[in-house]
């Protein structure tokens, strides 16, 4: 039976989601997730450097297999997408100085995996979560909830070893 550990990535300037599952064939158990937060009191630097070290730390304890982060989408607010993607390029980083390879997703993707439908609305993704996770409560904050849904649909993506990018 194939398996894989899956770090799911929600990039974000001032909140990183993160989520670990273990994923066997057809069936995802949550191992972590949770938020990583910056102080907007902190200069741009320190705020990047915090985030790679929490990425690091968590790549340590969990040793994924394969990262999966979101693909940025921005349709408005041009600066919260240069600080958004600042933090999805550290936590790359962080993957690639580890060895972990990455794949990245599209909002569209991640919703069409976990929910069955692209459009869909952020209750029904995080309601998903709950229950292919089997957890009894939706995982807060959101942005750890979206991490989670991230690693669910590369968990839900194939064949195991064919979503492993090969080095």
């Amino acid at each position: 039976m194939a398996s894989m550990r899956v770090l799911g990535i929600d990039p974000g300037f001032g909140r990183t989601g993160y989520g670990v599952i273990d994923a066997v064939t057809g069936r995802q158990k949550a191992l972590e997730y949770g938020c990583i937060e910056t102080l907007p009191t902190d200069d741009m630097g320190r705020r990047l450097h915090d985030i790679f070290t929490a990425v690091q730390e968590i790549i340590e304890k969990y040793h994924p297999d394969v990262m999966a982060v979101e693909q940025l989408f921005f349709n408005r607010n041009v600066t919260t997408a240069f600080k958004a993607s600042e933090a999805r390029g550290v936590v790359v980083l962080a993957a690639e100085m580890a060895g972990i390879p990455q794949v990245s997703y599209t909002p569209i993707q991640v919703k069409q995996a976990v929910v069955g439908y692209g459009r869909a609305e952020k209750k029904q993704v995080q309601e998903m979560v709950k229950v292919l996770l089997g957890l009894s409560t939706i995982p807060k904050p959101d942005d750890a909830a979206d991490a989670l849904a991230i690693a669910i649909a590369h968990a839900q993506a194939g064949a195991f070893e064919s979503r492993i990018p090969k080095r």
